[in-house]
């Protein structure tokens, strides 16, 4: 063993090479399946509801409450998804400067077949509603009064 070779230099380069490796494997565990993809971006129209899909995650806004997405919306191999996100109620009349409403955690569930989305919004301890969506679509909403 040469000077330069301690054996802690011996003991580190194997830790560091099987470090590296396993970030690598654990960043590719980490994608989405090969038979996975994301809900197509762009508006999604129904109903009193209008969903705006990017590739970051989505809002969505209702005839008296808006929600939103965190992240992108990725369908399993059937066309189906499930994704947290928020769900804020609105009121009609004038909103108070100091009024701040809370968002509330929502599930937003689904399936895609082409151009039609069904959608369920629920809450912990209601269901907000299912909604037929068609991409594309930009309907009119009629905003709390």
């Amino acid at each position: 063993m040469s000077k330069r070779m301690t054996r802690s230099t011996l003991v580190r380069r194997p830790l560091i090479v099987l470090f590296a490796l396993s970030s690598v494997l654990l960043q590719a565990g980490m994608q989405a399946a090969p038979d996975a993809s994301a809900v197509a971006t762009g508006a999604w129209g129904g109903e009193h509801i209008i969903l705006e899909i990017s590739e970051k995650g989505a809002e969505v806004e209702f005839d008296c409450a808006r929600g939103q997405v965190n992240g992108p919306i990725i369908l399993d191999k059937h066309g189906d998804f499930d994704v947290a996100g928020t769900f804020t109620p609105e009121h009609g009349g004038p909103v108070r400067r100091d009024e701040n409403t809370p968002p509330t955690p929502a599930r937003y569930s689904g399936h895609v077949d082409g151009r039609t989305m069904s959608l369920t919004v629920a809450l912990a301890k209601e269901k907000v509603g299912t909604f037929t969506l068609t991409r594309g679509s930009h309907p009119n909403l009629r905003k709390c009064r």
